[in-house]
């Protein structure tokens, strides 16, 4: 027998994202909440981070459940892996244990601005059932 082969256009095209995974079926993303990133201002670069991010950029979601401040910490980082801050401690406990449960969690980055030389960047938590 031959081999499965994708070409750009057909079905299988059609269902390729970009990325080039295949969509779950019936998958779906969920909006959670809308916050901003906490801990920026203890972020090197974050200026020059900040700069980088576009409206509706996906920023990756982890569990970071060994953090000396806070065990159920999020970290928040961008495309290219760099840290960018945490959810709010207040809002990340939901989160969390959506995450240790294995739920696909991500954020993407919403407005930001500089507030008395602090930069809040506004993020909007979807989970991806």
């Amino acid at each position: 027998m031959g081999k499965l082969i994708l070409r750009k256009g057909g079905v299988a095209g059609l269902l390729q994202r970009q990325n080039g995974e295949l969509p779950l079926p019936f998958g779906r993303e969920i909006f959670l909440l809308q916050t901003h990133i906490a801990g920026t201002s203890h972020v090197k670069n974050i200026k020059k981070l900040a700069e980088a991010l576009q409206p509706g950029e996906r920023l990756d979601l982890f569990r970071e459940p060994e953090n000396p401040y806070d065990a159920l910490a999020v970290l928040v980082k961008n495309q290219k892996g760099q840290k960018l801050g945490y959810l709010p401690q207040k809002q990340n406990a939901i989160f969390a244990r959506l995450m240790d449960a294995g739920k696909q969690l991500y954020a993407e980055m919403d407005h930001q601005r500089t507030i008395d030389g602090w930069i809040k960047i506004d993020i909007r938590v979807y989970l991806r059932d």
